[in-house]
């Protein structure tokens, strides 16, 4: 069975950092992008970083560039989400997903995910 496991949530202060960690299992991601998403309570799900299969260029939503940074280890199919500058406009739950397989192209934006962990929840508070 093929899944997505994110870690690395939890509460942090105002300034602080977080790692959000995506594990494959039963998929390998290495030919796949990989997407962050984040939904807070009452918004809409937010695609906040995309990272095509060579790792390079990756994307990010206008409200985390230059705070975020989303790389990837194959050998370890695994994608990262390094957070850093924390406040409390993050707070939501992250979910990484993977791009659908048949006929992957490895770009972002993917044309589909197919692949969805259940996400990690980040809390930014005082």
């Amino acid at each position: 069975q093929s899944q997505l496991e994110e870690s690395g949530g939890g509460l942090v202060q105002p300034g602080g950092s977080l790692r959000l960690s995506c594990e494959a299992s039963g998929l390998s991601i290495d030919l796949l992008a990989v997407g962050w998403f984040r939904q807070a309570p009452g918004k809409a799900r937010e695609n906040v970083a995309c990272i095509e299969s060579d790792g390079r260029d990756p994307t990010y939503a206008a409200s985390v560039k230059g705070r975020f940074t989303v790389s990837r280890d194959d050998d370890r199919n695994t994608a990262y989400l390094q957070m850093n500058n924390l406040g409390p406009e993050d707070t939501a739950i992250y979910y990484c997903a993977a791009e659908r397989q048949l006929f992957a192209l490895g770009r972002c934006p993917p044309r589909a995910y197919d692949f969805w962990g259940r996400g990690t929840q980040v809390t930014v508070s005082s």
